[in-house]
C-alpha cells in the first residue's frame, strides 16, 4: 500500500482510505486481527500524501517554557532528556559532555524542582567514566581507549527512585563493554548510590515501565544491534538485574530500528513504536498480545517521522499523546499528536519549533503536561503545557465523520 496516496477518516470503527477520490473501508489496525495495518494518522486533514503537511503551519498549542541548563558556550553537548515525579518532586536527568555528542568523559546531570518552573542548578548524577575525565588524553574524542556515561532514565519502584545510565567505549554506538547501569537516590544524604550493572551489553531507550501483569518491560539494544534488531527486557520484579530478553523480528531486516517506544493499550495488549534509520520518513510499529513475549514484525506507518527520538504516555483521561518530530525534512518543529486508542492519531499540533528541537520526555502531572526537549542537542528546555489546552487542537482538525453504514 502506498503512503505517498492516502487521506483518511474514522468513523464507526472504520478506517476510510480515499485515493484519487476513490473511498474504500478498511478495519482499523487491531493488534490480534489487523497487526499489519499501515493506519496511523487519520483525518480530512491530512493531505494524499502526510510529508506535504505544512508543519509549520499546524496549530501552536499554548505553553510556558523555561531553559534548565545550556552549554552553547561551552560547544558541550546536552541531549538524552528524562523526568520523573518521586515524592512531591520533579526530577530531570540528561546526558551532559564535552562536545557534541556522547564523547569521551560524557557525565549525566539532573535537576530538582518543586514545581516544574523553577529548576535546582545542575548536578553530576554519574561519576567520570574510568580514566576519561579532563585529564585524560582522549577526553572530548571519539575514541575506543575513552568511555562515556549517556541517560537512561528515572525508575520509580516501590519507594525507591532508580536512575539509569550506559557506560561504554566512546569510539561509535555501540561500544563492546555495553552495560546499563542503576543508581539509587539516597534521600537522606542528598546523593545518588551506584549499585552495579543491572543488564549487561544493554542501552535502554526508555526506563522500565510496568505491564498488566506487574512485570517490568523496557526495550534492550545490545552492542552490535544493527546486525541483531532491538529486544525487549522483561522482569525486574524479582531484582534490579532479573530479565527475560526477547526478539522483535524483522527489526534490522525490514528496517533500522532505533530508540523503541511502548505503550499498554485499552486491551491491556502492548503497541511498540520504532524510528527507521534507513530515513525513509515514516514511524514503524508492532504488536504484542502476550506481554512482550513475541511481537509481530515491525510495519511502516503512515505517521510522517525525521528519524528522531520520540517519546509519548497514556493519559490520566485515557488519551494517548506522542511528541515528536513528525516534519521528515528536519527536527523542527516539535510536535505533538492526540489519539483516542493508542493506535491511530487524528489531531496534530505544533509545541515549538525555528530551530533544531528533539530528544522530548512526557510526564503529566495535576491537569498539566512537563515535556522537556534539547535545543540542537546543547541545551534543556521544558515546556509546560495545560491538558484544557490540547483541545484546541482538536477544535481546529476534527475527524471525518461518515454516516453509519
Amino acid at each position: 500500500m502506498s503512503h505517498g496516496l492516502l487521506s483518511l477518516g474514522i468513523a464507526a470503527g472504520w478506517v476510510w482510505l480515499v485515493i484519487g477520490g476513490d473511498e474504500r473501508q478498511l478495519p482499523p489496525p487491531h493488534p490480534a486481527s489487523n497487526p499489519t495495518s499501515p493506519v496511523m494518522l487519520a483525518g480530512d486533514w491530512v493531505p494524499d500524501d502526510p510529508h506535504t503537511i505544512d508543519f509549520n503551519g499546524l496549530p501552536l498549542i499554548p505553553s510556558n517554557y523555561v531553559v534548565v541548563s545550556d552549554v552553547r558556550a561551552n560547544n558541550g553537548v546536552n541531549q538524552h532528556n528524562y523526568l520523573a515525579l518521586h515524592q512531591g518532586q520533579f526530577w530531570l536527568m540528561w546526558s551532559d559532555g564535552p562536545g557534541v555528542e556522547d564523547r569521551v568523559g560524557q557525565r549525566v546531570k539532573f535537576a530538582t524542582s518543586c514545581d516544574g518552573r523553577s529548576w535546582s542548578a545542575p548536578r553530576d548524577l554519574t561519576p567520570e567514566p574510568p580514566e576519561s575525565g579532563p585529564s585524560s588524553p582522549h577526553y572530548g574524542t571519539r575514541s575506543a581507549e575513552g568511555y562515556r556515561w549517556i541517560a537512561r532514565g528515572f525508575w520509580p519502584r516501590g519507594d525507591e527512585l532508580y536512575a539509569l545510565a550506559s557506560l561504554d567505549e566512546a569510539a561509535g554506538f555501540f561500544g563492546p563493554s555495553l552495560a546499563l547501569h542503576a543508581f539509587r537516590l539516597v534521600p537522606e544524604d542528598d546523593r545518588w548510590e551506584h549499585v552495579g550493572i543491572i543488564a549487561d551489553d544493554t542501552i535502554n531507550n526508555f526506563p522500565p515501565k510496568q505491564l498488566p501483569t506487574g512485570e517490568w518491560l523496557m526495550s534492550r539494544r545490545p552492542h552490535n544491534y544493527r546486525e541483531t534488531g532491538v529486544f525487549f527486557l522483561r522482569g525486574g520484579v524479582v531484582g534490579l538485574n532479573d530479565w527475560e530478553t526477547f526478539p522483535v523480528l524483522g527489526s534490522s531486516s525490514e528496517l533500522a530500528a532505533e530508540e523503541p517506544l511502548w505503550w499498554v493499550l485499552p486491551d491491556q495488549n502492548v503497541m511498540a513504536l520504532f524510528r527507521d534509520n534507513r530515513r525513509g520518513g515514516f514511524l514503524y510499529r508492532a504488536f504484542s498480545t502476550d506481554n512482550g513475549t513475541t511481537w509481530s514484525r515491525p510495519v511502516r506507518t503512515n505517521f510522517p517521522d525525521a528519524t528522531s527520538k520520540l517519546h509519548g504516555i497514556r493519559l490520566s483521561d485515557g488519551r494517548y499523546v506522542l511528541v515528536s518530530n513528525a516534519n521528515p525534512k528536519q527536527r523542527d518543529p516539535l510536535t505533538l499528536a492526540i489519539s483516542e486508542d493508542g493506535m491511530v492519531f487524528t489531531k496534530l499540533g505544533r509545541l515549538i519549533g525555528g530551530r533544531q528541537v528533539d530528544y522530548p520526555y512526557v510526564l503529566e502531572h495535576d491537569g498539566r503536561l512537563l515535556i522537556a526537549f534539547s535545543g540542537g542537542k546543547q541545551s534543556v528546555e521544558l515546556l509546560e503545557v495545560r491538558l484544557e489546552d490540547l483541545d484546541r487542537v482538536s477544535n481546529i482538525h476534527e475527524p471525518l465523520h461518515k454516516s453509519d453504514q
